[in-house]
């Protein structure tokens, strides 16, 4: 599908998605949840060494855009990548930053 097919719903979808990404600690977050990794909020603020209300704050963004998905397994909830195609925009975004 190329982007001139896409309806005005769809594009618009997918800027608020970009938006969501945009913020070095969401890009953070995205470089950890690659290849179909899953985490969950403890891990993820220990990894990036900030507070775990921002983690989860982070996370809520990523999800509520339709970023990132979540699946609750006992006392746990696991955040991982909706689509995984999402892992090239952050591919894409570093080799343009070298």
């Amino acid at each position: 599908m190329k982007i001139k097919d896409l309806t005005s719903e769809q594009l618009e979808k997918a800027a608020n998605m970009l938006k969501a990404i945009a913020h070095p600690m969401r890009i953070a977050i995205l470089t950890y949840l690659e290849e179909g990794k899953k985490l969950t909020v403890t891990e993820i603020h220990e990894l990036l060494n900030i507070e775990q209300s921002t983690t989860s704050h982070h996370l809520g963004i990523l999800k509520d855009k339709g970023v990132l998905s979540s699946k609750r397994e006992g006392k746990n909830t696991y955040y991982f990548l909706k689509h995984d195609n999402l892992r090239q925009i952050v591919e894409c975004v570093s080799k343009c930053c070298d």
